[in-house]
């Protein structure tokens, strides 16, 4: 067993987590952390390739890791593990993209406006209790 899969098994062994919750919680990490670091945005195309090479290098490794020969060992255990690492980073992709679900509301120009300015009070007639300083 190789050094990848011996701190793969340490990890979901020691914080109790599922392989595949593992391979979630990897590409989340990747898609924020590069976000983050690189100052690429959810919706572009940057972070998910990121995600994506990181699935497939992780795969490599564990097949590079198993016994018998490199091509044999390619099954659908590796691609159902590149699929579920995959999966929240597209769909967090497609709502990025395709809805306003991340976007932030933008305030009218009106409104912007008024919100700067000092409270305004409406006016009130000459001789009130509001006219006197």
């Amino acid at each position: 067993m190789n050094p990848f899969q011996q701190s793969k098994f340490y990890l979901v062994e020691h914080l109790h987590l599922a392989r595949d919750a593992l391979h979630i919680y990897v590409a989340l990490i990747v898609l924020f952390g590069s976000c983050i670091l690189f100052g690429w945005r959810v919706h572009q195309w940057k972070p998910w390739l990121l995600v994506l090479l990181a699935a497939l290098v992780g795969e490599v490794l564990d097949i590079r890791g198993m016994p018998g020969p490199f091509e044999s060992a390619i099954g659908r255990e590796n691609v159902k593990d590149i699929l579920n690492t995959m999966a929240v980073p597209t769909m967090l992709l497609i709502a990025a993209r395709y809805t306003n679900l991340f976007t932030r509301p933008q305030a009218t120009t009106e409104a912007a406006q008024d919100s700067r300015d000092e409270a305004q009070v409406p006016a009130a007639p000459l001789g009130s209790e509001r006219d006197v300083l």
